[in-house]
């Protein structure tokens, strides 16, 4: 793979959480809506043929798209609402691409270590829902999603994996905020920081899986995790 192919999504990210630090509200606002356009140009590119995996993830990031973009079309609790829903689509397209890789996910190899993801999403349900008024129940069903996605990407490679279990840092941290149960200073540059770290490493990982070629020194997990 030739890293000038990420050159366009570096430069987005890279200007987007510049902007973000320094207080460049518009050009951090125009350069989010750039960013799953520039990662799904990277991963067309990069391998143009189709599979299933290749498929969905690009459906995963056209949704991701859509929920960066459609909410500042909208207000209030209906922003909430459209950012929500589109990536709870993309989660479920993550999910449809991982699903097949069950069996050397942490689901079969190593059930013990689905302890921590499930106390996570538990914590994260139990500070958060109080708060979500109607939103309770789409708010339960997106953490779940997450949490399947996020342990059965561990089934596809190393990089999917570690890549899906910053997604979940980042939504918590979306979470968190939006019913004012925990903000951090610098809140946006680090939901936005993990969330294209995210991205990135889902998609190199499938990459790797999809075309091993394009990724020659990567050792992808085709057997159990060890531990």
């Amino acid at each position: 793979m030739r890293p000038a192919l990420l050159a366009p999504y570096v430069a987005v990210t890279t200007v987007h959480l510049v902007a973000d630090v320094s207080g460049a509200h518009a050009l951090a606002d125009a350069t989010q809506v750039l960013l799953m356009p520039a990662l799904a140009l990277f991963l067309i590119t990069a391998a143009p043929h189709r599979d299933r995996l290749l498929d969905l993830t690009r459906w995963a990031l056209l949704f991701s798209w859509l929920g960066d973009s459609v909410p500042r079309l909208l207000h209030d609790d209906a922003q909430f609402g459209a950012m929500l829903g589109s990536f709870l689509i993309a989660q479920l397209c993550y999910i449809r691409g991982f699903l097949p890789y069950r069996e050397r996910s942490l689901w079969q190899v190593r059930r013990a270590w689905l302890t921590p993801y499930g106390l996570a999403l538990l914590a994260l349900l139990v500070a958060c829902v109080p708060a979500a008024g109607v939103l309770a129940s789409a708010v339960i069903i997106y953490g779940c999603c997450l949490a399947a996605m996020a342990t059965l990407a561990s089934g596809v490679n190393a990089l999917t994996w570690i890549g899906a279990g910053i997604f979940m840092v980042s939504d918590s941290l979306i979470a968190l905020d939006a019913f004012d149960v925990w903000t951090q200073p610098g809140h946006d540059f680090w939901v936005m920081a993990t969330y294209c770290a995210a991205q990135l490493l889902i998609v190199l990982g499938v990459l790797r899986e999809a075309s091993p070629r394009l990724l020659p020194n990567a050792v992808p997990l085709s057997r159990p995790i060890p531990g």
